[in-house]
């Protein structure tokens, strides 16, 4: 029996057998007596549950999704109805099997057919063709359910005769949106889609690998048997098991907005974007507070986050905002997908003088054939106006075309030298490749550049709890009062020696103002999945004690550590903005592209690496999710970039605030 049961769980539970005058346990009672009890407290619950308990066996279908492995072999299910409703999990649906066996507890196998999935949940709906009634166990209500209690997670999937078990407590009654309650038992394919019971027996959920961070569909590999595991409550399966029966696939309603800040367990719920094919586009606008959700208060997006989590695509809520210090009140229907966000395209590079923090945005570079190109806009013209607003610097123009969409008219005032002329042009679709043309400077050479003095050494750089070595290099004459772009390097562990790439870095960090920041993996043979949380801290880190330029902000590696750069770019949305990655290809799934925090990506495919076929596989989910890449083929057999190809990477990150 695989069980993981804390030390101070057993000594309150002995607790409760001395003094409960309804057992026959004295205060003589020994640990192992005590230990024995609980045991069998534990298989008299499984055992009312089992004969409810069902092993279901996939054949065919995808073994993949792109790079990630499908779930395969022997599953779980629970009959949910006495005619032969079952439910599961989708993670073994996945791969869209020819055919579903199952396999009652009694020995008898049984096709099956799938009736309706809910996507938002991960919970698939099964019937088998039945001639008796099948047993339907006891369901705990929501409301019942305390975090502490006892859980016991179920499967049948070692022995079809013995259901496999794991014990833990309840530790949240409300995760992942509020789609979920969570548990420490240990959870894993071996007892996915089987239930999640109370010490009485009665089904507390589901269990399924759902993910708590937003970008992902299906839990991290990682959470296996770590503590973390998530079951969908019965009582919400049951709520909406009419539709499921009915054949309606279910799918999470979406509102198409984004926020400001990016904790939502303490950011208020002010709108910073809205999706423009959301119908909240003009609805609502940048700087709205929702106040309420169906007259539910919301006072965090976590509480949005949260009464939008528990309802489904279709469905119609009522939206109260205020603006303004008015509030008001919207009914929309929540969508099931909305097209992926494509960032507009102005087609300028605006340039970094001091002045353009605030008022006109001076441009520095016009992209050929971009809309401003078209336009007549040309280096050296100041932008005074957008759509009649004047503009407050490059970030508030890069902000406001952000939200709106390609296609769409806009007016500039632009000034000339002394005359001023009003151009209107359509926004266009950010372009994936660089210009050709030299790029002119972002800013003015200083003359007290030189008098600051070659800082050409790179400095160790730490943070508490950490043990990963870190080391920064500043480019030469560096300014403390003007921002430079930051690249992070990730090698992969003892591919490339510090100082070569230092060696191949150092002009175009001195050149292009750019700050390296190396961080090593903790194990010398490969990097952990966990450490993407260590460069996080060591980028926030640099972050906070130099002057950095937010849009030039770069998680570079070399295969194993491009890999892991990705995934620091797909967790820590708010910081990086760009990932240029050499023979990796991604973790996963990107996420999709959204207005507030853009990400572009620069992928180079070594042609003779076992893993340019994954790469290729990378850049067409990039292209699905909108995100722009730049690829690069290198001919070659696996090997780190040449310094005609790091000029060509610098050129690319210098143009990483494009609007």
């Amino acid at each position: 029996m695989e069980r993981r049961v804390a030390a101070t769980m057993v000594a309150m539970l002995a607790l409760a057998l001395v003094f409960n005058p309804l057992t026959m346990v004295n205060s003589d009672a020994t640990e192992d007596e005590i230990e024995l009890r609980e045991e069998r407290a534990f298989r008299a619950a499984v055992d009312r549950v089992a004969p409810s308990v069902v092993r279901i066996e996939t054949v065919g279908g995808r073994e993949r999704i792109g790079d990630a492995l499908l779930g395969a072999g022997p599953t779980t299910g629970l009959i949910v109805g006495e005619d032969g409703l079952i439910v599961s999990s989708q993670f073994n649906f996945l791969r869209r099997p020819d055919s579903i066996l199952v396999q009652l507890p009694d020995g008898r196998r049984k096709p099956a057919r799938l009736l309706a999935t809910d996507h938002g949940r991960m919970v698939v709906l099964l019937k088998i063709e039945v001639d008796q009634p099948l047993p339907v166990p006891e369901f705990a209500a929501r409301e019942t359910m305390r975090v502490g209690q006892w859980a016991i997670a179920v499967g049948r999937t070692f022995e079809v005769e013995r259901a496999n078990m794991s014990v833990g407590i309840l530790s949240a009654v409300s995760r992942v949106r509020g789609r979920a309650i969570q548990t420490d038992a240990a959870t894993s394919p071996n007892n996915y889609g089987g239930p999640l019971l109370d010490v009485h027996g009665r089904v507390l959920g589901v269990l399924t690998p759902l993910s708590a961070d937003p970008n992902e569909e299906v839990g991290r590999l990682e959470w296996y048997d770590s503590g973390i595991g998530f079951a969908v409550p019965a009582e919400d399966i049951l709520r909406v098991l009419p539709r499921l029966r009915a054949g309606e696939d279910l799918h999470p309603g979406l509102l198409g907005v984004a926020f400001v800040g990016p904790d939502p367990n303490t950011a208020e719920p002010i709108i910073a974007a809205c999706h423009p094919k959301s119908l909240g586009y003009g609805v609502f606008l940048p700087g709205d507070r929702i106040t309420a959700v169906d007259d539910r208060p919301i006072g965090r997006v976590a509480e949005l986050e949260e009464a939008l989590g528990r309802r489904y695509a279709g469905d119609k809520v009522s939206v109260t905002i205020l603006r303004e210090g008015k509030t008001s009140r919207h009914e929309l229907t929540l969508a099931a997908e909305l097209p992926p966000y494509e960032r507009a395209f102005l087609g300028i590079l605006p340039r970094r003088d001091r002045s353009a923090a605030e008022g006109p945005v001076t441009v520095r570079f016009v992209y050929p054939d971009s809309p401003a190109s078209v336009a007549g806009i040309a280096p050296g013209d100041r932008l005074l106006a957008m759509a009649g607003s004047e503009l407050a610097g490059a970030d508030d123009l890069r902000r406001r075309v952000a939200l709106l969409a390609s296609g769409e008219e806009v007016r500039f005032e632009v000034r000339r030298d002394d005359e001023t002329r009003s151009v209107s042009l359509v926004l266009g679709r950010m372009p994936e490749s660089l210009p050709d043309d030299v790029l002119p400077p972002a800013r003015d050479a200083r003359p007290t550049d030189a008098a600051k003095g070659p800082v050409r050494v790179k400095t160790a750089i730490s943070v508490p709890d950490i043990e990963n070595e870190a080391w920064v290099y500043l480019p030469k004459g560096h300014d403390p009062t003007v921002s430079h772009g930051v690249v992070v390097w990730l090698d992969a562990p003892g591919a490339v020696d510090d100082e070569a790439i230092l060696r191949l870095w150092r002009s175009a960090c001195d050149q292009g103002g750019l700050v390296l920041l190396t961080v090593k993996p903790s194990k010398a043979e490969a990097w952990l999945p966990s450490e993407e949380a260590v460069v996080a801290r060591l980028l926030d880190e640099v972050i906070g004690r130099y002057a950095i330029d937010p849009t030039r902000v770069v998680v570079h590696g070399y295969q194993g550590g491009g890999t892991l750069a990705s995934l620091v770019a797909f967790r820590h949305r708010d910081l990086v903005r760009a990932v240029a990655a050499v023979d990796a290809p991604l973790p996963g799934h990107p996420p999709a592209a959204e207005p507030i925090h853009p990400l572009a990506f620069y992928l180079f495919v070594t042609e003779k690496s076992p893993r340019a076929a994954s790469i290729r596989r990378s850049i067409k989910a990039l292209g699905e999710a909108r995100l722009p890449v730049e690829q690069q083929s290198i001919d070659a057999a696996p090997r780190y970039l040449l310094p005609d190809e790091v000029e060509r990477l610098a050129k690319w990150i210098d143009a990483l605030d494009r609007i």
